[in-house]
């Protein structure tokens, strides 16, 4: 029986050694930021202490038989940031970066996201560091069911419901349920949202993060006094939120002239055929080398004159050695903490508004409840109602971010983390202490 590993711990200098560099810095961006809410409020020492810190963390080690008959152990991660506001919400991703410093950021930034669009969860993340591309279906199946049976007891429609994040999806989502239900002897589809429509799923789910990328650029175009009808659009990533936000504002009558992903790029300045690249990336596995486009990599997309430059990739992309070749009007964040706190101030002083994170990329977490309560009740929404849903929650959480960065002359990133830190603070202290 050969044995392989895929544990981040086990060698030195490999791929996973610098992942632990790129999580260390997601988490520290991500402290940076509470620090900087935390001391707008004036939080007291002890609620720093709270809030600052996850309240569980599981790592687990894993092994799985592979389509060779080799066994490799994977490493799995779960952290539920706060539960103060209701059961803990978050993504699962698998991706060779993934860490636990990593997870720790995205669990963080998933508490403040649900309190700031006013959705009655905690926040989680969870992941496996993996490759998806380097795997086949019926290898991420085993993986998905063994990595769901590891979190028995952790995962649960009352406790912690995981999601679809990089390199995984809806079908992730169905082994996970499959698996739960399995162990429990009945359905349990409110154990994950972004389920296949057939068992449990949301209209609208899949698009949601995407939709409401749509919504807060429309948004911030209007309040910048131009339309998003016409805008010129640069967009990195072309992954599910990506795809979902190149399509949308495409059918919006925006001009998307450049995409990026992880095979290359694409620029077309008159606009690009966005259901032509679509086609592409399922025949090819990348836009890049798309007709009629010419290839433009990361560095240049960020530097585009463009009216609107969308993040949807990773963490950690625009810092403070590419901030200042921005030219976009908006930078919207469909990404989790694509942008460091560095690069905050040179983007403020170049007159570049940043749609934050936890405002601009909520569409996943507000119809990800949506999908719960339909669940718990037994419902099934429309598409259109879920959407009219979704626009008025988050355009309403919109309205707080501006109203509160001008009444505070702060920038509309402090402002959503302020608004957001001191919700769950609130709910913090209304608990108290146990015991």
């Amino acid at each position: 029986m050969t044995l392989q590993t895929a544990s981040p711990t086990a060698r030195k200098a490999t791929p996973e050694a610098t992942a632990r560099t790129a999580g260390a810095s997601a988490l520290e961006a991500a402290l940076r930021q509470f620090a900087a809410a935390a001391d707008h409020l004036g939080l007291d020492d002890g609620l720093r202490a709270i809030l600052r810190v996850p309240q569980r963390e599981y790592t687990v080690h894993f092994p799985v038989r592979l389509d060779d008959g080799s066994i490799r152990i994977f490493t799995g991660y779960r952290v539920q940031h706060n539960v103060a506001r209701g059961p803990a919400k978050g993504g699962l991703r698998y991706h060779p970066s993934t860490d636990l410093d990593d997870v720790r950021a995205l669990a963080m930034w998933m508490t403040w996201k649900a309190a700031l669009v006013g959705v009655p969860f905690g926040g989680a993340k969870g992941g496996v560091t993996l490759d998806p591309a380097k795997l086949s279906s019926r290898e991420l199946e085993a993986v998905t069911r063994r990595f769901a049976t590891e979190l028995e007891g952790v995962i649960g429609p009352d406790s912690d419901i995981p999601a679809p994040d990089v390199g995984t999806s809806a079908q992730t989502m169905a082994w996970i349920m499959d698996t739960v239900s399995m162990h429990r002897g009945f359905s349990v589809p409110g154990v994950a949202t972004g389920k296949p429509l057939s068992i449990g799923g949301s209209a609208g789910r899949a698009d949601a993060t995407g939709q409401g990328v749509l919504y807060t650029i429309a948004d911030a175009t209007r309040r910048g006094g131009f339309t998003i009808e016409g805008a010129r659009v640069a967009i990195q990533g072309f992954g599910n939120v990506g795809e979902a936000t190149a399509r949308l504002l495409h059918q919006a009558g925006a001009r998307v002239v450049a995409i990026t992903d992880i095979g290359g790029g694409v620029h077309r300045p008159d606009g690009l055929d966005v259901p032509l690249l679509r086609r592409h990336l399922q025949e090819h596995g990348t836009i890049a080398g798309a007709p009629g486009t010419r290839p433009i990599d990361n560095e240049e997309l960020f530097a585009l004159d463009v009216d609107v430059l969308v993040l949807a990739a990773l963490e950690g992309q625009i810092t403070a050695n590419n901030a200042g070749s921005v030219r976009a009007r908006i930078l919207a964040e469909a990404a989790n903490g694509p942008t460091t706190p560095d690069a905050d101030p040179i983007l403020a002083r170049n007159g570049v508004v940043v749609i934050p994170d936890i405002l601009c990329n909520a569409g996943g977490v507000v119809v990800s409840y949506f999908e719960w309560a339909q669940n718990r009740a037994a419902l099934a929404w429309r598409a259109d109602e879920v959407n009219e849903r979704l626009r008025r929650q988050i355009l309403a959480a919109a309205d707080a971010v501006w109203q509160r960065a001008g009444s505070d002359s702060i920038s509309p990133r402090l402002a959503a983390n302020a608004i957001a830190v001191e919700r769950v603070a609130e709910a913090t202290r209304l608990r108290g202490l146990y015991p």
